[in-house]
């Protein structure tokens, strides 16, 4: 297996030599190539020494790392974020299919993460434009879905509801496509609950704005696709509340 060349880009020493310690006992694979508190330094050398991995802090003084990236995208590499952020800024990164680790990274959540960038999944500037304005505090309206060939980025307003497969997610589209991804329903529904969608059973998640008819009696929500879907007893009400629904 070649070696992946890696650098890291933090502006805090010490959070770069407990990570280089961290790749040295538990990623093997990770080959150390560079190492830099300034952004701007490790612009300079990147070009260069042309990575196959970059762990990037977001928050940085003079250049950000949106910055860099987007100074970079040409070239071929993935991408690990360390951030220090809340839990709702990382929603967004899962919204938008990019990796991250947080500080203090834990070192399982480090093994799983070099192991897809194996894979060489570099981040798109369209990936990198909905995260920053999802941290800004806007809701998208798209969501970015990994498959074999790429990034998809679909529609929010396209997804009818997502149905839960084992530990996958099945995404179904107003046109009747339907995306599978390897997250389970609650992973789906940390995304997707900042907008206009409800889960309404455990093996379902709604948008609500493709809601034909709620049969309250039968507690069956009827999709403008056409498919019928159950609704857990204690969400009724929660609709009908929450709602106005009769």
């Amino acid at each position: 297996m070649n070696p992946l060349k890696t650098i890291i880009v933090d502006d805090e020493p010490d959070s770069i030599q407990l990570l280089q310690l961290q790749l040295t006992q538990n990623c093997p694979q990770a080959e150390i190539v560079g190492t830099y508190t300034s952004s701007v330094k490790a612009l300079e050398n990147i070009e260069k020494l042309q990575p196959d991995l970059l762990f990037l802090d977001i928050e940085m003084p003079v250049m950000n790392g949106f910055e860099l990236l987007e100074k970079i995208l040409h070239l071929n590499f993935s991408v690990i974020f360390i951030t220090a952020y809340n839990q709702y800024a990382l929603k967004a990164f899962r919204f938008n299919a990019l990796d991250y680790l947080v500080k203090p990274i834990d070192t399982n959540e480090l093994i799983e993460a070099v192991s897809k960038a194996e894979k060489l999944t570099r981040p798109t500037a369209a990936q990198l434009s909905l995260l920053q304005r999802q941290l800004r505090g806007e809701i998208p309206n798209k969501i970015a879905i990994p498959g074999q060939n790429g990034v998809s980025f679909i529609d929010l307003d396209e997804i009818v509801f997502v149905e839960a497969s084992n530990n996958y997610s099945k995404l179904v589209l107003t046109d009747k496509r339907i995306f599978t991804v390897s997250k389970t329903l609650k992973d789906v529904q940390d995304v997707l609950e900042e907008s206009h969608f409800l889960r309404v059973h455990r093996q379902y998640i709604i948008n609500l704005n493709h809601v034909k008819q709620f049969n309250r009696n039968e507690g069956i929500l009827t999709m403008d696709s056409g498919d019928h879907l159950p609704i857990a007893r204690n969400q009724k009400d929660r609709l009908v509340e929450k709602y106005g629904w009769l």
